[in-house]
Parts: C-alpha cells; sequence; structure tokens
C-alpha cells in the first residue's frame, strides 16, 4: 500500500464539488468553454474590489523592512486590532484583539480550532446538509462527526441536536449563511441552542462553533445574529475569501468569546495549534490588507441579481429550488429519488451541479450562482429540456 489506508478510503469517498469540476473541465474540451454550464464550485467570480489592488500596490510601492518575515504566530497586532473591531461589531459584544487569531483562511481556522479542543473520540455535532469537507477536518483530529437532521425548511433542528449530545459530545459545528442550503438560522434558534449548551455545559463545556465566511452575503434585509451574544462557549472561524472574492490567498481568522471562562487557556492552545499544524502563520501580505480592508466587500447586490434570476427560471422551468437567504448557492429537490442519477442526467446537457448526498443531504442538488449572468440565462433552457426528456 503507497498510502495510507485512512487516506486511501478517505480519496475514494473524496469531494463530489472536484469530481464534478473534473467533469466539467472535460465537456469543455469537448464543447467549448461557452457551451458548458458549469455551476458545481462555489470560487467567486467577482473580482475583488478595486481597494484591495490599491492597498497591495501600496505596499509594493513602499515596501517596509521586514514586511514579508515571521511575526507572532497569532498574526500582527495591530491587524489583530483591527479585526477585533470588525467582530465586535458584528458580534454586539466587545471582543479585545488577543481574542483573535489569523489564520489560513475558515478551513486553517476550523482544523486549529478541532486540534485545541479534541480528544480521541470525541464528537462534534453538525447539521445536515453540511459543507462536504467537515467530516474529514474532525477526523484529522481523532474525533467523530455525528450528522443530525434539520427541519423541512433546513432551519436548525433543536430536539435532534439535543438528543444527539452524549458525554462525548465536545461541539457543535454550525454554518450561518449555510453551504449548500443558504439558510440563516434566526437569532431565536441561536439564543435556544446556546441556552441549551450552557445548561448541559457543567464539567467541561459544549462550544459552538459558527463557521462564518458567508456572513456578509445575504439579502431581503436578513440579519446573521451574534453567536457571541447567545453561547458563552463560542467561536467563530471565517475568511476573505467570499466577502473579498480572495478564495486563492488563504486568509482569515478565528474569534474566540471574551465572556468564555478559562479563554486564556483556549487561546493559548489555538495560538500553538496554529503553529504546530504547519501554518505557522496567516501569509503576511494578506493580514496587512485585510486590516485595511475590514469594511470593504464586493458588490453583494451582484450576487442578489443572480439569485433572482436563477430562482425564478428554475420555478418557471418546473424545479422545485429553496430561495437562499444568504451565501451563492440554490438547493434544489432532485426531480429523481437518486440525486446521483439526475445529476449525471444534466451532464447530457452539460450542466454540472453537485449532488446533494455530497453534503448529507440527499434528495436535492446544489447549484453554484457564484458565475456571470449569462452563463446562467443560457443554462435555463437546458434544465427545462432536461427536466422534459427524464
Amino acid at each position: 500500500m503507497t498510502v495510507s489506508r485512512y487516506i486511501e478510503e478517505s480519496t475514494a469517498r473524496a469531494s463530489f464539488i472536484r469530481k464534478m469540476f473534473e467533469q466539467g473541465m472535460e465537456l469543455k474540451k469537448k464543447f467549448g468553454e461557452k457551451n458548458v454550464f458549469d455551476f458545481s464550485i462555489g470560487n467567486p467570480d467577482l473580482e475583488p474590489p478595486k481597494e484591495f489592488f490599491e492597498v497591495i500596490k501600496e505596499f509594493m510601492e513602499n515596501p517596509q523592512k521586514g514586511m514579508h518575515g515571521y511575526m507572532s504566530n497569532a498574526g500582527f497586532p495591530d491587524v489583530r486590532e483591527a479585526v477585533a473591531g470588525k467582530v465586535s461589531k458584528e458580534q454586539e459584544v466587545l471582543v479585545p484583539a488577543s481574542h483573535v487569531i489569523m489564520t489560513c483562511g475558515a478551513a486553517g481556522g476550523l482544523n486549529v480550532i478541532l486540534k485545541t479542543i479534541l480528544n480521541p473520540g470525541d464528537e462534534v455535532i453538525v447539521p445536515r446538509p453540511c459543507f462536504v469537507e467537515y467530516g474529514f477536518y474532525i477526523q484529522n483530529h481523532g474525533g467523530e462527526m455525528v450528522l443530525v437532521d434539520s427541519l423541512a425548511d433546513f432551519s436548525l433542528d433543536l430536539d435532534a441536536i439535543a438528543r444527539a449530545i452524549n458525554t462525548k459530545t465536545r461541539a457543535v459545528l454550525i454554518t450561518s449563511p449555510n453551504n449548500p442550503t443558504g439558510r440563516v438560522y434566526s437569532e431565536t434558534q441561536i439564543h435556544k441552542l446556546g441556552e441549551m449548551l450552557h445548561a448541559i455545559s457543567k464539567k467541561r463545556p459544549i462550544y459552538l462553533i459558527a463557521d462564518e465566511p458567508y456572513r456578509e452575503i445575504v439579502y431581503d434585509g436578513v440579519k446573521v445574529p451574534s453567536i457571541f451574544r447567545h453561547c458563552i462557549h463560542s467561536m467563530i472561524a471565517t475568511s476573505y475569501s467570499k466577502t473579498l472574492s480572495i478564495p486563492g490567498e488563504r486568509i482569515g481568522y478565528v474569534a474566540v468569546n471574551p465572556a468564555m471562562e478559562n479563554a486564556e487557556t483556549l487561546l493559548s492552545g489555538l495560538i500553538f495549534s496554529n503553529r504546530i499544524l504547519g501554518f505557522v502563520n496567516a501569509p503576511a501580505l494578506m493580514q496587512r490588507a485585510a486590516a485595511k480592508l475590514v469594511n470593504i466587500s464586493v458588490n453583494i447586490e451582484a450576487y442578489a441579481k443572480r439569485r433572482t434570476l436563477f430562482y425564478n427560471g428554475l420555478i418557471e422551468a418546473g424545479y422545485d429550488p429553496i430561495k437562499p437567504e444568504g451565501a451563492f448557492y440554490l438547493f434544489c429537490k432532485s426531480p429523481l429519488p437518486d440525486d446521483k442519477e439526475f445529476v449525471n442526467h444534466l451532464l447530457k446537457y452539460n450542466i454540472l451541479v453537485v449532488p446533494g448526498s455530497g453534503f448529507a443531504g440527499a434528495g436535492y442538488f446544489r447549484i453554484a450562482y457564484c458565475v456571470d449572468e449569462d452563463i446562467i440565462r443560457r443554462s435555463l433552457p437546458n434544465f427545462k429540456k432536461a427536466l422534459e426528456t427524464l
């Protein structure tokens, strides 16, 4: 065996998203890029805001001695201060700079958190459907992912979460706005979840971990509620990948609730884990850029317009999509019981989407609409034909 048993087994059940992306590359070679409608991967197509390029240009034209060198594993102090100010506004709680750790994106941040809090065999509860990589992140650090169903509208099923909690439970991991459904969990639900976890957390805390890379991409006046106001033992992992359209730059942060008891011990563990996992520190140049761009984002209205265009078009074509409150995904009911079978059927019409099964959400498929409007418009007749030919 050339690789470990775990890696061999994991690659065999690896991300549906990547598989569809690779199939898309083959289709584009065969039929031409304009004739393939690829909605498989959440790779933002909007260019970063002009302010991003202005900041980078300023750094390059006015280099400072040592600006690309090592710093504290937690990040530059002034960057953490700037980010803490942003988090304080979002969470409606005063968050000190010492409670912010700069990371290599939200994925890096989640791995840092899980490395810090999990003992072998500890369980992390995750509402389904969910981001495909969570299970791998949890397994990376000896934990077990426990999937629980959501309600019919994909909001949190608090009773299901309560039933899943046992002596091995170490954390509940949520993402809101959700990938793949676009659901934003209500303040009432977050409050009740926080109360439940606080009541159970006697001898050792059950953490609420919020993965929030889509926090600023919301529609129709929807607000993502504060996690820190409603749950004492809470942490946030997030990134600038979506708000600034820089996923390849791998810059994000972890924030720890200042109301948490023994927060200093947790923070020391997070900083240590950031180092020993091999991240060492978040990219220096991107940290400096993030500090200057805390109030800047891409044009969310562009995503809102695409959402409306795609949602209405699918309804007219005879589909049953869920209207997302945030992020840039449509989660649509599969016309066939087997969502993988229907996704393969769409390939005949050069449409690439991801089966809901890949997100532990069987019976649905996910469409990423972070693509040009013209692609959406031209794809709709093909969606209709695909449905008519079942």
